[in-house]
């Protein structure tokens, strides 16, 4: 029997008392009201009500050694990122990780491999793989629908997906930012329940007003926490919070904590945002998670006080986890699996034949089309400047912060997509990632053709990581796990991601995170223009554009 003494919070009945909670075999035996000296807080475990935690560069039993730290005891886990690259297989490689810790991963099916049929993935999961994932335990729920226009011109695969999720009774996650009106009641009524993808206030409340539940998202490059957080005190049962995307260096600085902490100092009641952090994707999920009630598991967490939401200790099914900064989750072997095929790439793949034949850069220009990089949002928009042409070759202006960018398919050997962006401020060199949503193909931006190549063929040679390149120094971190993940720990990969993140930012990028910021200029499902494998693409229209306007 483990006795805990301190303020028991009782989120569900708005209410903090002295008591002691008995511990048994992994359950809570019973809450009694009794006097104490001790101060600190015992909570319901914090949840992640919708993480990619492929994003993190750790395989799940790494994340779970830090996630515990900062009071997180669950994850709702969409392995879609690791399904585009290995399919089912990589699926169960994230369930049997996770199952080697304590840690409550909860994984869903992914709904989208691959996110849209106008790229290139390393699998496909159609209507069938679904239905043998979902008749399984561990998948607690059908995964992001980003194909909302498959949901709303009726796109019989899809509504497949939908109809075996609502067979085995568990829910579905939706995906549809921007989505408004009669498309989003069509979306809505089609038995889609969630979306962390809202990113003005007007559209999260007109979706809580509809009946879905919006999730509160915080993750390493989108940002829409300011937007939304006016809404939790009304619609409080409704919403929940998670990170979708976490980078290692910033997981270990904090994860939802942070998000309560944030809350209750713009003076939201405690009650109300604990509802969100804890309570509420254990309900709307059906996690074999603890709430702090007398027979639950006993997942509960103590913290210093209810501002700063500092973990002391974790525990989980009873078993004491992280205490005092230590994280008692050890280190679990595993195999690695990839799926790198490419051939390494020549300079003159990266060169952009001009429409417009070229004597000058100055007296010969096209317009052409440009990825506006939002810093903190997954959207871009579409702009159109002049280009800068040399020798027929369209080519990157640092002057005008102009720069030309590359999608390479790491799946086969095919020529390099080229398209241009703005915002990433690179004075020289080049960088560059195999975590390119949704099919993690190479993704690369630079000054130069000669840069960008060369960033590409490194990671190449590396079968996956990120890098950056400068006139006199390269630096790449290796992601052989599918080519998306480590094989190290966090602090080792914290680390070296951080070093990485500095050196772009010392290349010129201004960007909050130009890593996580790069790796989501090839999700062709979120607008406005992004770039695929197979070229540029429109994300309001659904249709591939040119690059130079006609």
């Amino acid at each position: 029997m483990v006795i805990l003494k301190g303020n028991i919070v009782d989120i569900q009945d708005h209410r903090i008392f002295k008591g002691e909670i008995h511990i048994a075999d992994g359950k809570i035996k019973s809450i009694m009201e009794k006097d104490c000296e001790e101060n600190h807080y015992f909570l319901p475990g914090f949840v992640d009500a919708h993480i990619h935690i492929e994003s993190s560069m750790l395989v799940p039993s790494e994340f779970a050694k830090i996630a515990i730290k900062h009071g997180t005891v669950a994850t709702v886990s969409d392995p879609h990122e690791i399904a585009n690259v290995l399919g089912v297989k990589g699926v169960e490689f994230m369930i049997e990780n996770g199952k080697k810790t304590p840690f409550k991963f909860n994984f869903g099916a992914p709904s989208c491999v691959p996110a849209t049929p106008f790229e290139s993935a390393g699998a496909i999961i159609d209507s069938d793989d679904i239905k043998h994932l979902l008749s399984h335990p561990d998948i607690k729920y059908l995964a992001e629908m980003m194909n909302y226009p498959g949901v709303i011109y009726n796109d019989a695969e899809v509504h497949k997906k939908i109809e075996w999720a609502k067979y085995f009774n568990k829910p579905v996650d939706g995906h549809a930012p921007g989505l408004r009106g009669d498309d989003l009641d069509k979306y809505i009524s089609s038995g889609i329940s969630t979306d962390h993808e809202c990113f003005t206030y007007d559209e999260a409340l007109e979706k809580l007003q509809k009946g879905m539940k919006v999730i509160i998202r915080e993750g390493s490059a989108a940002k829409n926490f300011d937007a939304l957080i006016d809404l939790l005190p009304e619609y409080y049962e409704n919403m929940m919070f998670c990170s979708d995307d976490k980078h290692p260096d910033d997981l270990l600085l904090g994860h939802i904590n942070q998000l309560a902490e944030r809350s209750v100092a713009k003076g939201i009641d405690v009650f109300k945002v604990l509802q969100a952090t804890c309570i509420n994707p254990v309900k709307h999920y059906n996690l074999d998670v603890g709430l702090l009630q007398v027979g639950d598991a006993a997942d509960c967490i103590v913290v210093e006080d209810l501002k700063l939401f500092k973990a002391l200790q974790t525990y989980i099914n009873g078993e004491l986890v992280f205490d005092n900064g230590e994280s008692k989750i050890e280190h679990v072997d595993f195999e690695i699996l990839n799926n790198f095929n490419t051939k390494k790439k020549k300079v003159s793949d990266f060169r952009f034949e001009s429409n417009k034949s070229s004597q000058s850069n100055q007296s010969n220009k096209s317009k052409i089309r440009i990825i506006e990089c939002l810093d903190g949002e997954l959207v871009t928009n579409e702009i159109i400047e002049n280009s800068t042409i040399e020798n027929g070759n369209l080519i990157s202006n640092t002057e005008t912060d102009i720069l030309k960018m590359t999608v390479v398919n790491r799946y086969q050997n095919e020529k390099p997509s080229i398209a241009f962006i703005k915002n990433f401020g690179l004075k020289e060199g080049a960088i560059a990632s195999s975590v390119g949503h949704d099919s993690h193909n190479i993704i690369a931006v630079g000054v130069s053709d000669e840069a960008i190549c060369k960033a590409v063929n490194l990671l190449i040679e590396n079968k996956g990581g990120i890098c950056a390149i400068s006139n006199s120094e390269e630096k790449v971190v290796p992601l052989p796990v599918a080519g998306i993940m480590s094989d190290q720990n966090a602090e080792t990969i914290g680390k070296a991601y951080a070093e990485l993140d500095k050196m772009a930012k010392d290349l010129g990028s201004k960007l909050h995170a130009p890593y996580m910021s790069l790796s989501f200029m090839a999700l062709l499902v979120i607008p406005s223009l992004k770039l695929g494998d197979k070229g540029l693409f429109d994300g309001n229209s659904f249709q591939f554009t040119d690059l130079e306007v006609k």
